[in-house]
């Protein structure tokens, strides 16, 4: 195994300066010599020095004991087949990994969907129809046969959705590009719900980007986003990234903030529309 002789080597380069410092103190030359004995503050140094160098020691049979319990741990393999150096098994928190969660202020949050616009309800219907005839707050099944026929419900990722087919396709392409990119990040990724046909919570008629299978919302480790405090998980600051190239809208950027929302963009609607996916 590769890492007792680094250890060894640490050991020894931490030792020569030390060892390079009170020899000549304590074996001084002919030239240098001045007196019968070494005087008290030499001593003193070369206490200090000691002690350092049994520090230096302690920390050493440390990294040993060490090596030797991920050596059990492994059964005694050094490397693995190949050639390559093993994977050692993560021990206690990754600072990196564990932050995908973390909660952040939002920053620049008027700006994240610059060159994007979104497509209203007026503009969904005037395209699409409406999703259902008569919609409450509570989700219901789709009625527009049009739309209902291009509905799938996939596993995309790693979540599962129910969508309009050339969202989920888009939404495939998303997650290829973050798993490329971020695979622990991708592992992270949950979803708190995709197609919901309902109107607006507090409106009285208006129809939701969730209700034509064009919106999911998303989160880190399953914990939900708090609504409107214009804060939310470093780790849908970097998803955000990947939908904006795909031409989907986060919902950072409303005038309520809701950054567990992501959307179909008007341009991306208009191209699905006019090349007749939708």
């Amino acid at each position: 195994m590769r890492t007792l002789p680094i250890v060894l080597l640490a050991g020894a380069l931490i030792l020569a300066p030390v060892l390079w410092y009170f020899l000549p103190i304590v074996f001084p030359s002919e030239d240098d010599f001045q007196g019968p004995a070494v005087d008290s503050g030499a001593r003193i140094e070369i206490e200090v020095l000691r002690q350092q160098v049994e520090d230096v020691q302690a920390r050493l049979s440390s990294l040993e004991g060490q090596v030797a319990g991920l050596q059990a741990r492994s059964g005694g393999a050094g490397m693995a087949p190949g050639g390559s150096q093993e994977t050692i098994e993560r021990i206690g928190p990754n600072a990196i990994l564990d932050s995908y969660a973390q909660v952040v202020l939002i920053a620049n949050r008027r700006d994240v969907n610059k060159g994007l616009k979104v497509a209203s309800p007026d503009y969904l219907e005037s395209k699409l129809g409406r999703p259902r005839a008569v919609l409450s707050d509570r989700c219901e099944s789709m009625t527009n046969q049009r739309l209902a026929d291009r509905l799938v419900l996939e596993t995309v990722g790693p979540i599962r959705v129910h969508m309009l087919q050339p969202a989920v396709d888009s939404l495939r392409r998303v997650f290829d590009n973050i798993l490329e990119t971020d695979p622990d990040l991708y592992e992270r990724i949950n979803t708190a719900g995709s197609l919901c046909v309902r109107r607006i919570r507090g409106s009285q008629d208006r129809t939701s980007t969730h209700s034509y299978g064009l919106a999911v919302d998303l989160n880190i480790d399953g914990r939900l986003d708090t609504l409107g405090d214009n804060k939310t998980q470093l780790g849908l600051t970097i998803l955000a990234d990947f939908f904006r190239t795909e031409g989907w809208v986060w919902g950072a950027g409303f005038s309520r903030e809701d950054s567990m929302h992501f959307e179909v963009s008007r341009k991306q609607l208009d191209e699905w529309l006019a090349s007749g996916e939708l």
